[in-house]
């Protein structure tokens, strides 16, 4: 998981092209976004609800792949396997990754932008 970046920065650089001058708002758009998705895992895990990690690790993963933050979506990835296999023991190992990662991306895509 590690040999991944935290962002494509080639990927957030095409996507600040085409955006032009909404890049700023795509970006705030999934920040929020992510934030609601972190929320939803959270309560995936309290209702002990492994269909529901499992989506919400699906379409949050989605989103982070979009944006371009591959490592992210790869730990996204590996909760939507924990919700689909049924196993939500290392559940909360996994959404403090995920919620430590995003930290680490938010601040990125923020210094990102100010950078360009």
């Amino acid at each position: 998981m590690n040999d991944k970046p935290h962002l494509d920065v080639e990927a957030l650089a095409e996507l600040q092209d085409v955006m032009e001058n909404e890049f700023e708002v795509l970006i705030q758009t999934y920040l929020a976004d992510s934030r609601s998705r972190i929320e939803s895992l959270d309560a995936a895990l309290q209702a002990e609800s492994a269909e529901q990690f499992a989506k919400a690790a699906h379409s949050f993963k989605g989103s982070c792949i979009n944006i371009g933050a591959p490592r992210l979506g790869g730990l996204c990835f590996e909760a939507e396997q924990l919700g689909k296999d049924g196993d939500l023991a290392q559940g909360r190992v996994m959404l403090d990754a995920i919620q430590a990662e995003f930290q680490e991306v938010a601040q990125r895509l923020q210094n990102f932008d100010q950078e360009e």
